[in-house]
């Protein structure tokens, strides 16, 4: 049995994995990379969201999605609150002052799953924000030393918050 099927059971309420999910889940909970194709109601989006749960409950830190789907992002932050779980997106939508509040509680711990825009998560304040998450021993290591160095192009977050 895997240990994730509690996670399973007690968050999303389903009694088994279907498919390739154990074995993804496994496999990414215990720091592995995966690229995951399936069908859209596959059940790809608990092939990362168990693994930020377990991760998580484990100490150690918040999951970074990184997305450019901001309906997504609003369905899937919805439904894990729903769920019990810390979710939180930055992207376009936020206000500032609702960009500083997410990155507050970025900065405390306090997320379990992070949902953000590409033009966020390039932006010098946010990577600034990973490592210092980093040095506490709080980001998921998914985002490995270095994550997105560099320009990362023209892309803006237009949250006052994330803006280069």
């Amino acid at each position: 049995m895997s240990p994730h099927l509690p996670i399973l059971r007690e968050v999303f309420g389903y009694d088994a994995f279907r498919g390739p999910q154990q074995d993804i889940i496994d496999h990414v909970a215990a720091g592995g990379d995966a690229l995951v194709l399936m069908p859209t109601g596959g059940g790809k989006s608990l092939c990362y969201q168990i693994p930020a749960i377990a991760r998580q409950r484990a100490g150690m830190g918040v999951s970074i999605v990184v997305s450019p789907l901001i309906a997504l992002m609003h369905d899937q932050v919805g439904a894990l609150h729903e769920a019990g779980v810390e979710a939180a997106f930055l992207n376009s939508t936020l206000s500032s002052e609702e960009a500083f509040d997410t990155e507050r509680r970025l900065m405390r711990g306090e997320i379990t799953l992070l949902y953000a825009a590409p033009e966020c998560v390039t932006t010098a304040k946010f990577l600034g924000q990973l490592e210092s998450l980093r040095e506490r021993g709080l980001p998921h290591p998914t985002a490995p030393p270095g994550f997105g160095r560099g320009d990362g192009g023209g892309g803006r977050c237009h949250t006052r918050g994330l803006s280069r």
